[in-house]
């Protein structure tokens, strides 16, 4: 037994301690404060900067490129350099305002915003076109660990949080989210609150907005790698994307009970409406949270022109079927 408690007390004072800071957990008991709703911070913070590019400029279109840094390396590097500072090293479990300030401060070392306007001049009668580029750059781990003076331990520690072993505890400390395909489900909720569907339809190469969420499928996709692995397509309508699909024998119908990270598609009923009655034709998309007492829980962009999370019973007759991941 005393064995064990040093074996737990040696883990908990190390960077691995991270994972013992989840939703419930990692709350500090003077602020109650987690490394959740600091990352949630920090991603409004990010989102706020984005805002104030387009706020701060005159442009007749908008270019959004680049991505941020992976919220694993981010907590990886601020585990391993606020736990082995030789001046103030301190427990990672718990999220206090001063712990907060390190993760910022790590946060904006590793991704860095900038923007610049460009002006095409029109053709005879056509007006001049200036376009605001909004771009997002980020270094590697090896570069942050270059910056920051990491010695050979210290690099040794990063690889080792960032292992796949560890996968699934990262999407449990971030999101609650353990089984399946969880780093497509990660990317999902951390876009949770966006309106209007930017940067995702910039992304895929149109410069209006459209109905964008077989587009956001595809940008979380694409995020994590997935869609160069072929494991997800690049799409941007729902018959395409169903379509894809069940040509690889990865499709199953509404009566499925679908793992995180599976794609789910809808047929809507609404007569009166847009959509129309169901007719057979998949009219929205999303991908599955979790599955928990018999619902089925998702994050869908577009829906009502924002990322939001919704939930359906299993089996739910608007829901068309499911696009498997099989990562």
């Amino acid at each position: 037994m005393v064995l064990v408690l040093c074996l737990v007390g040696g883990i908990l004072a190390s960077p691995l301690g991270i994972f013992f800071g989840g939703t419930g957990s990692g709350a500090d008991s003077g602020t109650g404060q987690t490394i959740t709703s600091a990352v949630q911070e920090i991603n409004q913070e990010y989102n706020d900067r984005v805002e104030a590019f387009k706020a701060g400029a005159t442009y007749d279109a908008l270019s959004i490129s680049g991505s941020r840094a992976a919220w694993p390396e981010v907590l990886a590097v601020y585990a391993v350099k606020t736990v082995t500072d030789p001046t103030n090293g301190q427990e990672v479990i718990t999220m206090d305002d001063g712990k907060k300030e390190l993760l910022k401060q790590v946060f904006w070392d590793m991704n860095e915003l900038s923007s610049l306007t460009s002006t095409v001049q029109g053709e005879e009668d056509e007006e001049d076109t200036t376009t605001l580029h909004i771009t997002t750059t980020h270094k590697t781990t090896d570069e942050m660990a270059d910056l920051y003076g990491f010695n050979t331990e210290q690099r040794q520690q990063l690889a080792e949080l960032l292992s796949d072993e560890y996968q699934d505890l990262w999407n449990t400390v971030l999101y609650g989210v353990g089984t399946g395909s969880g780093e497509i489900v990660s990317v999902a909720l951390s876009q949770v609150g966006n309106v209007g569907g930017q940067p995702y339809w910039n992304w895929y190469g149109f410069t209006y907005r459209v109905d964008w969420c077989a587009i956001f499928v595809s940008w979380c996709a694409n995020e994590c790698g997935y869609i160069d692995a072929g494991v997800i397509p690049k799409f941007a309508g729902c018959v395409q994307g169903s379509r894809w699909f069940k040509e690889r024998g990865l499709w199953q119908d509404k009566s499925y009970i679908p793992n995180p990270g599976d794609v789910v598609f809808f047929d809507w009923d609404d007569p009166g409406g847009f959509s129309g009655p169901q007719d057979g034709v998949p009219d929205h998309v999303g991908i599955v949270e979790r599955v928990e007492n018999g619902r089925v829980y998702t994050v869908e962009g577009n829906s009502g022109d924002k990322c939001c999370q919704q939930s359906y019973l299993l089996g739910y007759y608007e829901i068309y079927g499911y696009g498997i991941c099989t990562v």
